[in-house]
């Protein structure tokens, strides 16, 4: 009987909070287990929020837990390990050394010998294909190839476990997709020591492109919602029926629900709700997506996703703030217009900001109470700031500022209130001709 290889990694009932202030604090993950064992790619996805870039900080030391441990090895992580490499989302180099100095960075903090140093450092700049770069500064390489040299950083200390936040997501389309093939590759060949790789992604085929097994997070708080396994050979086809059903199982559990039971019979919300992050220009593209005329208000959210080139952080706040305002409705892993969004997105531009702005007073507590006040004060205008400080008895600062921001950009759209930024105003003037950017 083989016995099944020893987890590298484990995560035990791992739970994380942040301070807010005098509010208490904010859980942003819950009760999280996991195992990263030998030989396998492993990828998170969920929502923006989620908790899932928290959790791999956890993991490789760089922020403690709330509550449970992290065990590498069978022993609990207290600080960095040198055994685990992260590559960031951003880029994350000094712009004042080149390559070779940027790559040795990692070997310099664990006091390898300079000529050991330079030797790994050529090695693994040659096999991550930035031979001839050495000595170039990141300001004169393009954002792919700047990447490339966060990988070589990360993988010359031969880590036993890679960590990757959304590593690929600063990137254009085809700069993303070679430069994961060549890491697939590194992988597949065993040119690279790494014995296990965790992905954290805001893209579904990203992650099922990769990944072993795909791990699904819930938000608020984040928490392990579902795993499923990916059992198809390298390389995979996007276009095969198998991958294309492994997509739209993981839009399904993405979906399911999207809102709770009460909020989706239209319960009320209160005045700190924590808007999704979309743009009254978002909205508006994909209901006008939703509406063309093979879709016919209908349309499953990996081809929305596909067709708007929209990935999960995108696509899921737009989806969530059509619920909201009563514009959409998702079943399964579809997206349907409501009457009101087929009226809203039949409607010509002026009758759309009215629409909206009857939705955004009915359905979004902050809104109506912002231009309640408007309306009640003699001059109508009233400083962004009372308005922030309302909202910092329930949030966090950073995320009562972010919901403020959300609001007036949807009623701006509106025409509900105007909005001066050099005086930090709201007002009920109306700006005049000039029209709101975005909806020219």
């Amino acid at each position: 009987m083989i016995n099944a290889p020893l987890p590298l990694m484990q995560v035990n009932h791992v739970s994380k909070a942040f301070a807010a202030g005098d509010k208490g604090s904010l859980t942003v993950l819950q009760d999280i287990n996991l195992e990263l064992k030998p030989g396998e790619i492993v990828a998170i996805v969920g929502k923006s929020g989620c908790g899932k870039s928290t959790l791999l900080r956890i993991m490789c030391g760089l922020t403690p837990p709330s509550s449970g441990e992290t065990l590498y090895r069978g022993t609990p992580v207290q600080g960095p390990v040198p055994g685990v490499s992260l590559v960031f989302q951003s880029f994350a180099l000094f712009p004042w050394l080149n390559v070779l100095q940027n790559v040795e960075l990692g070997l310099e903090a664990q006091d390898v010998e300079a000529k050991e140093r330079r030797r790994r450092a050529l090695e693994v700049i040659d096999m991550i294909g930035l031979d001839g770069f050495e000595s170039a500064y990141p300001k004169e390489l393009s954002g792919g190839m700047r990447q490339r040299v966060g990988f070589a950083r990360a993988l010359v200390v031969n880590p036993d476990i890679l960590l990757m936040d959304e590593a690929f997501s600063a990137l254009d389309m085809p700069t993303s997709e070679t430069l994961r093939n060549d890491l697939l590759d590194l992988w597949i060949e065993r040119l690279i020591p790494t014995q296990a790789i965790l992905m954290v992604s805001h893209n579904i085929e990203e992650a099922l492109l990769m990944a072993d097994r795909v791990i699904v997070f819930d938000n608020n708080p984040g928490r392990l919602k579902a795993e499923v396994p990916v059992a198809l050979m390298h390389p995979r086809d996007r276009e095969s029926l198998a991958f294309r059903h492994l997509v739209e199982q993981v839009y399904s559990i993405m979906t399911t629900p999207v809102v709770s039971a009460e909020s989706a019979k239209g319960a009320a919300i209160g005045l700190a709700h924590s808007l999704p992050g979309a743009s009254a220009a978002q909205m508006v593209g994909v209901l006008e997506q939703i509406n063309q005329p093979a879709n016919q208000g209908s349309l499953d959210l990996p081809d929305l996703a596909l067709a708007m080139q929209l990935g999960v952080n995108e696509l899921f706040p737009i989806v969530d703030a059509l619920e909201l305002l009563d514009f959409a409705r998702i079943s399964g892993r579809t997206i349907n217009l409501t009457r009101h969004g087929k009226a809203f997105v039949e409607a010509d531009i002026l009758r759309r900001k009215e629409i909206f702005g009857e939705h955004l007073l009915k359905h979004v507590p902050l809104a109506e109470y912002i231009r309640r006040v408007l309306d009640e004060r003699p001059a109508q205008r009233a400083p962004e700031k009372s308005f922030l400080h309302e909202l910092e008895d329930h949030l966090h600062k950073t995320e009562a500022q972010r919901v403020l921001s959300m609001v007036i950009d949807w009623g701006r759209y509106a025409e509900l209130f105007a909005y001066d930024y050099h005086s930090k105003m709201l007002s009920t003037e109306n700006p005049g001709s000039e029209t709101e950017p975005g909806f020219q």
